[in-house]
């Protein structure tokens, strides 16, 4: 598999991170967020599946009767950026710079009949104007009333009669299921409420946040995803939002679709917008670890007490898990060409709760406060220890 990571950003490639609620993707992955052009790695293509005209299940629902019912609650947003650039050295100050003005779009929609509209994070930040266009050409100013780089997630507010807006009703998904027929609706390279369709292709994804920590319980998809569909609704056979589109997969030199498409699931989006809405920001609790999930090969060549659990890989100076004592492998082994962390602690419960892998490790921290003090039971060599830990707020 060739793989080209570009200068643009720099990707760290563990095998889990858990700097918080979140987790770095393991592996490599050609993730690029759909509101710019920015590609972060890249795969060889593969091919994308044909969609389907109507759907076999469900409501039995044709594409189209959910589109003209949903079209009208998603939004065209455009922004304008100022971006500070090198001036030519030839005349005046060598170093001197000057303002440009920029534009980028992206996708949204409507989630109540106040104005508060839904859209990623990476859409709209840096925006020094936001502007908001509905199904029936009307555009609006639109203000920025919080956002979340944890989980790309941005909430804007128009000043519109409720009657005029259309409030997109929200799913379950935690009910999604790898082939459930699923469309997507937004506004590819500016063309506005375009719709694509296909199938659930893998759920329990995780993806990098702008903020470089992941986001986990990602839907992935086949309905073909481009740039400007970012903060678009992926839409389930009852024409409910299961997830916010983000971003896509790329191959070889092409910047668009190779149908592999991931969403943020609409329940870890109700959340944060519900936070948003109420304090214009979201804190998360952070643990301050990187860690890997144990494996039963593993734990049988490391000799460990225990077949599940969390590998203790790092710890974060002066994070709550550092001053508790958590400790971080002394050692890397390489096994079968994947590295393992050996030597530190154990994470095999929270709270009385096991904890079998990095997602539900994530899942646990991700409930919590900043300031909330959980018990995290830990084998350490061949004993059981809990350590008590105040959880810190995520950088």
């Amino acid at each position: 598999m060739h793989q080209t990571l570009l200068p643009r950003r720099a990707v760290g490639l563990l095998a889990a991170a858990l700097l918080g609620g979140g987790v770095a993707l393991g592996g490599a992955a050609a993730l690029g967020k759909l509101g710019d052009d920015t590609t972060i790695i890249r795969e060889e293509p593969a091919p994308s599946s044909s969609a389907p005209a109507s759907f076999e299940t469900g409501r039995h629902e044709s594409i189209n009767e959910i589109y003209r019912s949903s079209a009208p609650g998603v939004v065209h947003i455009e922004t304008t950026l100022r971006v500070a650039q090198s001036s030519a050295p030839f005349f005046g100050n060598p170093f001197g710079t000057t303002t440009q003005t920029e534009r980028a779009l992206g996708s949204g929609f409507v989630i109540d009949r106040a104005g508060d509209i839904v859209t990623n994070y990476h859409v709209v930040h840096g925006a020094t104007s936001i502007q908001v266009s509905f199904s029936n050409n009307e555009r609006y100013r639109a203000k920025l009333v919080g956002s979340d780089p944890s989980t790309d997630i941005a909430v804007l507010k128009v000043d519109v009669q409720a009657s005029a807006l259309k409030a997109l009703p929200l799913g379950n998904s935690d009910a999604v299921h790898v082939g459930d027929q699923v469309i997507a609706i937004g506004n590819p390279f500016g063309l506005d409420r375009s719709v694509t369709a296909g199938i659930v292709s893998a759920v329990q994804r995780r993806i990098e946040a702008p903020n470089n920590l992941s986001i986990a319980h990602v839907i992935q998809t086949d309905a073909a995803l481009n740039h400007g569909n970012s903060g678009g609704p992926l839409l389930n056979a009852q024409g409910q939002v299961i997830g916010v589109n983000a971003q896509i997969a790329t191959g070889g030199t092409s910047d668009g679709n190779v149908g592999i498409g991931f969403a943020i699931p609409i329940n870890t989006v109700r959340d944060v917008v519900g936070q948003l809405i109420k304090h214009g920001k979201v804190e998360h609790a952070f643990l301050g670890i990187e860690g890997k999930t144990l494996t039963a090969p593993i734990a049988h060549l490391f000799h460990l007490p225990v077949t599940s659990g969390v590998l203790v890989a790092t710890v974060r100076p002066r994070s709550g898990a550092a001053q508790a004592g958590l400790k971080p492998a002394t050692d890397q082994v390489t096994v079968q060409g994947e590295s393992w962390p050996a030597g530190g602690d154990v994470i095999v419960k929270v709270d009385g709760e096991p904890i079998g892998s990095v997602e539900s490790l994530i899942d646990v921290i991700a409930s919590k406060k900043p300031g909330d003090t959980i018990d995290v039971e830990v084998v350490r060599g061949t004993s059981h220890k809990t350590l008590h830990v105040k959880l810190g707020r995520q950088p």
